[in-house]
């Protein structure tokens, strides 16, 4: 795959960037600002991006709002936020367009080299990759979410099954929580996909974009 790497800090960006040669890609660019990242999104177009959220000459959102203006220009450019922080307001507008190929996960939850490249390969597919923790932080930020669009056609039930999946939990923890069987849970999330209109096959990927559908309504 071409990577852009956006990170400012020295040794954190040279340790990607050999990680990601070392896994047989191509590191077409570095960043290390926000005006810098934007160049280079919109310069190479990569199969997909890494980039912090706080950069120069800011320190506050450059990063994040970098990405959010390449996808603007380019729908569908693959963007994974790689950061410390939660910007929740950009976070919410990165994930809201629906286009796919965004992923936001935190520095500190990345613990090998295959979770970090199976999230890339997901984002540069068109996919999406995003951190339980992330998804928490965004939770406690937007309220309760209004019944619109696919969400109005969810049962009471399946509305509960996807809050707790927004939450992090596997059908396992949500069966517990819910007092339901596994096998019960599975069929609620079965039913819930096919409301929203989600067809992907991969389950892991399906419950994202469910999570997204619910985080987009709040």
């Amino acid at each position: 795959m071409r990577v852009v790497v956006a990170e400012d800090l020295y040794l954190l960006r040279e340790g990607m960037v050999r990680l990601l040669q070392a896994y047989g890609h191509e590191v077409v660019a570095t960043a290390g600002t926000g005006p810098e990242t934007l160049d280079a999104l919109l310069t190479h177009r990569p199969d997909v991006s890494v980039v912090d959220v706080r950069m120069p000459p800011g320190q506050s959102d450059e990063g994040l709002r970098a990405a959010l203006a390449a996808r603007r220009a380019q729908p569908g450019l693959p963007v994974l936020i790689l950061s410390q922080h939660v910007e929740q307001l950009y976070a919410r507008e990165l994930l809201a367009d629906g286009t796919g190929g965004v992923g936001y996960l935190l520095k500190e939850s990345v613990f090998d080299g295959d979770q970090f490249f199976d999230a890339l390969e997901r984002v540069a597919g068109g996919g999406t990759a995003m951190d339980p923790a992330v998804i928490a932080k965004l939770l406690t930020s937007g309220g309760p979410p209004q019944r619109g669009a696919g969400l109005g056609r969810l049962t009471e039930r399946e509305h509960a099954v996807l809050g707790l999946m927004a939450e992090g939990l596997s059908n396992q923890a949500i069966g517990r929580r819910l007092f339901l069987s596994e096998s019960t849970v599975g069929k609620y999330t079965t039913s819930m996909f096919g409301k929203l209109g989600i067809t992907d096959h991969d389950d892991t990927n399906r419950r994202v974009l469910a999570v997204l559908a619910y985080l987009n309504a709040a």
